[in-house]
């Protein structure tokens, strides 16, 4: 494993904050670019672990261990394959997981742990400016058709998947925008668009469609899908137009939308101010919203009071995913 007394000899690093009044000319995201060299050397801190928990400490099961080995021996490429052998998209949960993988560092019991969150981002960043990340396109075609309903990190996961497996895939989202909680529900400064509109444009060349505007449940109806479709994901049952789910319990009790719904009804007729009439395009900050008004946007209250939280019965979390397929 790289360096095999480097969690002794070297120190936990992240990268500097731009200074305070360059960043509140702007949206971008906080941090200045962390040289490849300290990358390699918080890279060379992963010790050689008997039991490497930061394994279990990702929910995805991310090969922590061997990207670390990778990125100090300078092997880039090898240690994206690594990363995107677990990961549909490491540029994602680089910069907005909250690394439990981190909490769960062996070395972290009595040192700060492994910089493992800022070494993912560093890895896959630079896939990105090294064209190592062309879009993977099925040489045979199943002629199954599936609809995945929700263009958010889960949907847009299960797409790509799909896709790449021969499906014909086609994501339907009830937003004006594709991406989902990626989109609406992530401040700029945390994660910048560009990085979405980046892989998004990828999944279309490897052959998803995307349909923006449609709200399953009410635009279409779940029979439609069932007739239409060989298979169906759902993802997400929470909505500000209705819950999809109402539309799949017959019988059952009603589900009662809780405060996810009216901060996401607020985010959506918010954010739109921060792009221009092009979906999908920023604006300059001056031409959009000034700082104030994003604070105000901040402190404003929801448009709705937030309703009460009812048995959900069957469906025990907002978060829960269905895969259904005809019979």
């Amino acid at each position: 494993m790289g360096e095999t007394t480097g969690f002794m000899k070297y120190g936990r690093e992240l990268p500097t904050r731009r200074l305070i009044p360059v960043r509140v000319q702007d949206w971008k995201e906080v941090y200045e670019d962390f040289p490849p060299e300290k990358v390699r050397t918080q890279g060379a801190r992963c010790m050689d672990c008997g039991i490497p928990f930061c394994h279990t400490g990702c929910p995805l099961g991310n090969l922590i261990p061997e990207w670390n080995d990778l990125v100090y021996r300078d092997d880039w490429r090898a240690a994206s394959e690594r990363l995107h052998a677990t990961n549909n998209f490491p540029e994602f949960t680089g910069r907005l997981c909250p690394a439990p993988c981190e909490a769960a560092c062996v070395l972290g019991i009595n040192e700060p742990p492994v910089t493992i969150k800022q070494i993912e981002v560093e890895i896959v960043d630079r896939a990105w400016e090294e064209d190592w990340l062309p879009p993977v396109v099925p040489t045979t075609r199943t002629g199954k058709r599936v609809a995945v309903v929700g263009s958010g990190p889960a949907g847009l996961a299960a797409a790509q998947q799909l896709t790449r497996a021969g499906h014909d895939v086609v994501v339907l989202e009830r937003a004006d925008r594709i991406g989902g909680l990626l989109r609406y529900g992530i401040p700029e400064f945390k994660m910048e668009k560009r990085y979405l509109d980046r892989r998004l444009a990828v999944l279309e060349e490897e052959g998803v469609i995307f349909r923006a505007g449609v709200n399953v449940g009410v635009d279409v109806p779940v029979e439609r899908l069932r007739a239409d479709y060989d298979a169906y994901h759902f993802k997400d049952s929470l909505g500000p137009n209705g819950l999809i789910f109402e539309h799949l319990l017959q019988p059952g009790p009603a589900i009662t939308r809780n405060a996810i719904e009216s901060v996401r009804r607020w985010l959506t007729s918010k954010l739109p101010r921060l792009w221009s009439a092009e979906p999908n395009v920023r604006r300059p900050v001056a031409e959009s919203a000034s700082v104030a008004d994003f604070e105000t946007m901040l402190i404003e209250p929801p448009v709705e009071p937030r309703p009460p939280v009812t048995d959900v019965g069957p469906l025990a979390t907002s978060t829960a995913s269905t895969f259904s397929t005809k019979r």
